[in-house]
């Protein structure tokens, strides 16, 4: 199989920069930023509903010792204030904060940033970075 010096170059195989202005390139690059941070937010909502759900294992846990123990008013307080206590308005649970920012927010987010990329730069991500990285590897040949 006959390859040609391109195949095994790798700078000749890097992908293509679309030819945006620099003013478009920043604004691609800070929704890609946003969505990242809305990620994290997600990450943050993921942990707190984890976070949520261990302590009301140990409360309901405490609840079962302490009626054992004979704290029946003690572990009634669990049973009937805490357990079915939402985190929200005292009735949506940290599952329904999660599924509606993932449903809203971070969908919405997800699918602007698809746009903006498919719209200016032909779907292709990071641009800002592989202009960067081209120039900081065409400013080390120059050394």
């Amino acid at each position: 199989m006959a390859t040609d010096d391109s195949s095994t170059d790798p700078d000749a195989q890097s992908d293509p920069i679309p030819a945006l202005s620099d003013t478009e390139c920043e604004a691609i690059h800070e929704v890609e930023l946003g969505l990242e941070w809305v990620q994290r937010a997600q990450g943050s909502l993921l942990e707190f509903h984890h976070a949520t759900g261990h302590g009301m294992d140990h409360l309901y846990r405490a609840e079962e010792l302490l009626r054992d123990t004979g704290h029946d008013d003690l572990a009634d307080a669990i049973r009937a204030d805490l357990l079915p206590h939402g985190v929200v308005d005292e009735d949506r649970w940290s599952y329904d904060v999660l599924e509606n920012f993932q449903e809203t927010l971070l969908a919405e987010t997800r699918s602007l940033e698809r746009r903006v990329r498919r719209e200016l730069a032909d779907g292709e991500r990071h641009v800002r970075e592989r202009r960067q990285e081209r120039e900081w590897k065409q400013r080390a040949e120059e050394r």
